[in-house]
């Protein structure tokens, strides 16, 4: 490897693991931001969170990647164009493509890695992620009283308390209601005061209670309905321990395996294929069903009107309609009957209806899904070639102008992927249009930027620009004057 290659890498790589891992902090600190309410005051073990993070990070990398490329591109040929370094290479003979190319190789080996890491790892992690979240939001929040309010996080019973010491022990007011005979109110302790201390493991909650009662209806004897038989109990100090379920209770992971995210691309195309195999032939049953069903009304309906001759001797040809063969008083229910069975076939229809078009919008997401697998790959690529000439030919380096381009610029893109893929899903425009949109415009743009940086040309130079401008004012004050 040539020294300027060494050179040229170096001050690539540095910034590309930079950004990379802002990126990812600044994606994650949206994720924790979002989903805030589902975390907090639910006693998560520190392990539990951070597979949480990590498995999170892991899906936001299709993201980052593209994002980290474009800034650490811009950034290294902004510095090398600020500090007068890309133009001392150039002195010496050699071209921007020859310096880039150590980059574009670095570029394709990094797209490579994209895609294995989009068909392997990000299935994988998707699946951790959304199973692992799906528990958490699941569980409950942790046990807390609160002064003068029912609480109701101890299962069957339900705590009430008056008040609280500053030692966070004692209370007073103790109120407590047992629910686990499902019959209602009917048994409940109150006490003057007492303590609540939770065990060192955190498995369960110890109540000592002092002066109170116990009351309890006797639902289980026999003359309870007439005699409402009740007991009191009177004591000086009664203890009652509750079990707290502190763990996290882990879903079955193979209940999530059928969602398209979590599927590389051979599942995607088997899912794909079996989708689509089942929707012809539900929709192929459906119709003969449908035809079925009403050629069975028709000679249903024919049946009855025919036995139902108003009379003999009048002839069958005389009726312009088998409606008049049915007598006056039951014309109205016959009717009726029409009506409610072709109801019937019209909410059958409306109804497979849906299910059509869920089954196609699951095959689109399916069909997006796959062709996702390449465009993280490509995007890197197209990134690369819009950060590095656009670098060189704006020549600022450091986090200023950089990462505002850079920002605006990967804003647009992620706009545009996220309307054609909502496109796509709503099955409002063609799915390669939808799902390449936004590399088919950054790829000409791209290129163009190549060329422009390639050739050296000014093209964000203010003073070519105002030549050109006073060129065409003068042109067309020469035509002003021709024409007068």
């Amino acid at each position: 490897m040539k020294k300027i290659d060494l050179f040229i890498l170096r001050s690539y790589l540095g910034p590309l693991i930079m950004t990379f891992f802002i990126a990812l902090f600044i994606l994650l600190m949206q994720f924790l931001w979002l989903y805030v309410d589902d975390l907090v005051g639910k006693g998560l073990e520190w392990h539990v969170l951070l597979r949480l993070l990590f498995f999170a990070s892991s899906t936001f990398v299709p993201m980052a990647l593209p994002l980290a490329i474009l800034l650490s591109s811009l950034m290294t040929f902004g510095n090398l164009g600020e500090h007068y370094e890309l133009v001392a290479i150039k002195a010496s003979g050699i071209s921007l493509k020859r310096i880039m190319m150590p980059l574009i190789i670095l570029s394709i080996f990094i797209s490579g890695l994209a895609f294995l890491f989009s068909n392997y790892v990000l299935p994988v992690a998707n699946l951790k992620f959304k199973s692992l979240l799906y528990d958490v939001q699941q569980k409950k929040l942790a046990f807390k009283v609160k002064e003068g309010m029912f609480n109701k996080d101890l299962g069957d019973y339900t705590l009430r308390i008056g008040g609280r010491d500053e030692d966070g022990e004692t209370i007073y007011d103790v109120m407590i209601y047992d629910h686990s005979g499902k019959n209602g109110n009917t048994k409940v302790s109150v006490a003057k005061s007492g303590t609540m201390k939770q065990t060192l493991a955190g498995d369960a909650i110890e109540f000592t209670l002092y002066e109170g009662y116990n009351y309890e209806e006797k639902t289980d004897q026999k003359d309870y309905v007439e005699k409402r038989p009740f007991q009191t109990t009177k004591f000086d100090q009664e203890q009652i321990r509750f079990t707290l379920d502190n763990g996290l209770n882990r879903t079955d992971e193979n209940l999530f395996k059928h969602s398209y995210q979590m599927m590389d691309l051979r599942q995607l195309r088997q899912s794909k294929d079996s989708l689509t195999t089942l929707l012809a032939k539900r929709e192929s049953d459906f119709g003969k069903s449908i035809v079925r069903k009403y050629k069975n009304y028709y000679r249903l309906d024919s049946t009855k009107f025919a036995n139902r001759m108003q009379d003999d001797s009048i002839a069958e040809s005389q009726f312009t309609s088998i409606f008049f063969n049915i007598q006056v008083l039951e014309r109205s229910g016959t009717i009726e009957r029409a009506l409610d069975d072709a109801r019937s076939i019209e909410n059958n229809i409306g109804e497979m209806d849906k299910e059509v078009l869920n089954r196609e919008s699951t095959i689109r997401k399916h069909n997006i899904a796959f062709h996702k697998k390449f465009t993280l790959s490509i995007a890197c690529l197209i990134m690369f070639f819009v950060g590095a000439p656009l670098g060189a030919i704006i020549r600022k380096g450091g986090l200023g102008l950089p990462v505002v381009m850079s920002t605006l610029l990967f804003i647009t893109y992620f706009i545009l992927t996220m309307t054609g893929e909502r496109s796509v899903k709503a099955g409002s425009m063609n799915l390669w249009l939808g799902v390449w949109m936004a590399s088919g415009i950054f790829l000409p743009f791209g290129i163009f930027l190549t060329y422009k940086a390639t050739s050296d040309a000014p093209l964000f130079d203010s003073d070519t620009y105002k030549r050109f401008f006073n060129k065409l004012m003068i042109f067309k004050k020469k035509e002003a004057e021709h024409a007068s």
